[in-house]
């Protein structure tokens, strides 16, 4: 029984408001290989008979590819649920097919008929019929075709023949034509009449690091920078920066974030601090891009030659590494740009060309873009910049400020890239108001980074992470970071190095993407005065580091237990599966996440590059579900004690009959080793000197 709705009609059966459907199918719906991507729909129809729904997974050939029961998760509202899970990248698309369950009208009918003695052989003939129509007709659609076991035929069989026994009860018969096995058979292959589908809506799958995946931001010119005896400076290279890179890989990061390694201009250089003076030897913003020696493209001859960037690329691949680089479209004054295209400036009246500016803070080393002028031309060197840098071997890019380029240009740029190098992944840096952060995740941007940073109190972050694993969360897909080299909040000035533990613990377990400025390990947490951002900026002055330091403060060994944590368990990997907990606390947060074994096996293969069939077994994927149940103190100076209520059907348990606090299930913890004996609420006492969170594995006892 194929579909017949016409495209654009409503069906037989309505099937509305589709999600996840970005304007309409204007553009794609993101998904990741191996991500639980859930799809909901409002189903109903006229009447009281029993209505169903299916989604279905369309691969890129336009075949049908796998097919999801979908489950009424609002009762009296007709919406429906259900589970996707695309196993490779490229152009997908999905439907929800809505029908006619007549099994599941006849069980309610003859339900209460039968109980009360009414009509209960013609309900009893009525089944008889019915299952008639099961094994006869049912085996013709495909979807029962890959889904039908010969034990489920077996037990619809015998239930025909059961109804049909006019020799036994009919409690007894009715019983067998509803037993566990036979609502389980139709469960997996269903009797579907009057189908009617929705559109097919466009989901584009990204490689998995487009949805998880931990990032590593550093300077590479402050790598291996030294100071001579006479004061002047050294700058770091490409060759001194990958010295690094073993270290980075230790602690289990996937990508290693460089900002921006272009020639920096001289004209109106920022000093030490941001200062409006440059004293011999600063080396200036890496973000005013440009002097003779190049532009965009160019790379700064401090920091090595083009050959030096590949043997960084491949020395941070060999370490299970990938390069993200940072890409700022500005210029400084001393950009090639400026002297070659004019006309990609704005020209004030008096010929000047307008720097940037943010009233009543002036940025004098730096000069806007104009993309009105001639697109076309500017467009295109853009393109070229990025496809440079593709070829030498960036797979990753940090876009900064793109809100304050059109958008226009981000959808044509991003499909561009997309058509050539589909692999290659973007990252937004828009602090902005929210219609333009979700717009630039719609048309084409993988990730975002979000106000994460300065959601401090139980409240804030409770309803942050509700939002960002919701349905806007999976288009921004979040990047969670506690710092950047702009970024240094209060909440980390004063709560010293459990600070620095709680907030990491937040962003590795909050979202699946994350990240860290170097110099985390270190603590560094000494504000400038009167601006959120740390005394000595990197941005501004060569900062080496002591990383013999790093194993005083605890945070690196606890970066490292974290992203092995994250790599392990399947659970953290996905986005959309988060539930909050409630606690008696203010200052104790708890949330968990949850995949079912069979998303748990196929999110393993995926990660492993293999594919798997539904239905498949793998020994090497988890057999269970994986949850994780994360219980943390928020407050870095003192003990803190809290009852968690825990959502026991989020966590795909159920309490035993009575006492449902008596332990019944096991609570690993898997930054301490321990294992505890929970109830469904549980007492629990965190002092941010011993441990500032728990992160529990949790099963059955």
């Amino acid at each position: 029984m194929s579909p017949h709705t016409r495209p654009g009609r409503i069906g037989r059966i309505p099937v509305l408001e589709v999600s996840p459907v970005v304007e309409g199918g204007r553009w794609p719906a993101k998904a990741a290989v191996g991500e639980v991507v859930p799809v909901e729909a409002t189903v109903f129809r006229e009447g009281h008979d029993a209505v169903a729904a299916t989604a279905v997974l369309v691969a890129p050939d336009g075949s049908d590819r796998s097919w999801a029961p979908m489950v009424d998760v609002a009762p009296g509202l007709d919406r429906f649920r259900g589970e996707l899970q695309p196993d490779a990248e490229g152009e997908w698309g999905f439907r929800v097919e809505a029908w006619s369950d007549p099994y599941a009208t006849w069980v309610h009918d003859a339900g209460i008929k039968i109980a009360a003695g009414i009509d209960t052989e013609l309900m009893l003939a009525e089944g008889v019929r019915l299952f008639e129509k099961i094994c006869r007709e049912v085996p013709k659609d495909a979807l029962v075709a890959a889904g039908r076991t010969a034990r489920d035929a077996r037990a619809l069989t015998a239930a025909r023949r059961a109804l049909a026994d006019a020799s036994r009860p009919a409690q007894a018969r009715f019983a067998a034509a509803t037993s566990p096995e036979v609502v389980d058979a139709l469960r997996r292959a269903p009797l579907r009449e009057l189908v009617s589908a929705s559109d097919t809506y466009p989901l584009r799958v990204s490689r998995r690091l487009a949805l998880a995946g931990s990032w590593y931001e550093m300077f590479p010119r402050s790598e291996g920078a030294y100071q001579r005896p006479d004061g002047t400076w050294v700058s770091g290279t490409f060759a001194t920066a990958a010295k690094r890179l073993p270290a980075v890989a230790a602690m289990g990061f996937d990508v290693v974030y460089l900002t921006p390694v272009s020639p920096i201009g001289t004209t109106f250089r920022k000093g030490r601090n941001n200062s409006l003076e440059a004293q011999p030897g600063d080396p200036g913003s890496p973000y005013a891009i440009g002097s003779p020696d190049g532009g965009h493209d160019a790379i700064h001859p401090d920091l090595g030659t083009e050959a030096d960037f590949r043997a960084f690329v491949a020395a941070a691949r060999a370490e299970g590494l990938e390069v993200a680089l940072d890409i700022a479209l500005q210029c400084s004054p001393d950009h090639p740009w400026v002297t070659e295209h004019p006309e990609w400036f704005v020209v004030r009246a008096d010929g000047s060309i307008a720097y940037a500016e943010n009233p009543p803070k002036k940025y004098q080393d730096i000069y806007p873009l104009s993309f009105d002028t001639d697109p076309e031309g500017l467009y295109a060197a853009v393109l070229d910049v990025i496809r440079t840098w593709i070829d030498r071997g960036v797979t990753l890019f940090r876009v900064d400020n793109p809100h304050t380029k059109p958008l226009d240009f981000w959808e044509w740029l991003l499909a561009e890239v997309h058509a050539t190098n589909p692999e290659v992944i973007f990252l937004s840096e828009a602090f902005t108001k929210p219609a333009m952060m979700l717009t630039l995740a719609r048309i084409g941007f993988h990730q975002s980074y979000t106000y994460f940073t300065w959601r401090n109190t139980k409240q804030e972050i409770e309803e942050y992470l509700r939002e960002v694993s919701g349905p806007d969360g999976s288009v921004l897909r979040p990047s969670f970071w506690p710092t950047t080299h702009d970024i240094l909040p209060p909440y980390l000035t004063h709560g010293g190095v459990a600070a620095f533990a709680v907030r990491a613990v937040l962003a590795a377990t909050g979202s699946p993407t994350w990240g860290i400025y170097s110099g985390y390990e270190l603590v560094e947490n000494t504000p400038r005065p009167g601006v959120e951002e740390q005394i000595d900026n990197e941005k501004y002055e060569y900062r080496p580091r002591d990383w013999s330091k790093a194993d005083e403060y605890g945070i690196a060994l606890l970066l490292g237990e974290l992203n092995a944590i994250r790599r392990n368990h399947p659970a953290l990997q996905q986005l959309r599966n988060l539930t909050v907990h409630a606690t008696t606390n203010d200052q104790v947060v708890a949330y968990s996440r949850r995949i079912g074994a069979d998303h748990a096996s196929r999110a393993t293969a995926a990660a492993a590059g293999r594919t798997m069939r539904a239905g498949g077994n793998d020994r090497r994927a988890p057999r269970h579900d994986d949850v994780i149940v994360v219980v943390l103190n928020l407050d870095p100076r003192n003990a803190q004690e809290s009852v968690v209520h825990l959502d026991l059907s989020a966590l795909g348990l159920s309490a035993p009959e009575g006492d449902d606090n008596a332990p019944f299930f096991v609570a690993h913890d898997l930054l301490s080793g321990e294992t505890y004996g929970w109830g469904a609420h549980p007492w629990v006492r965190l002092d941010p000197q011993v441990r500032v969170a728990h992160v529990l594995q949790v099963g059955p006892a």
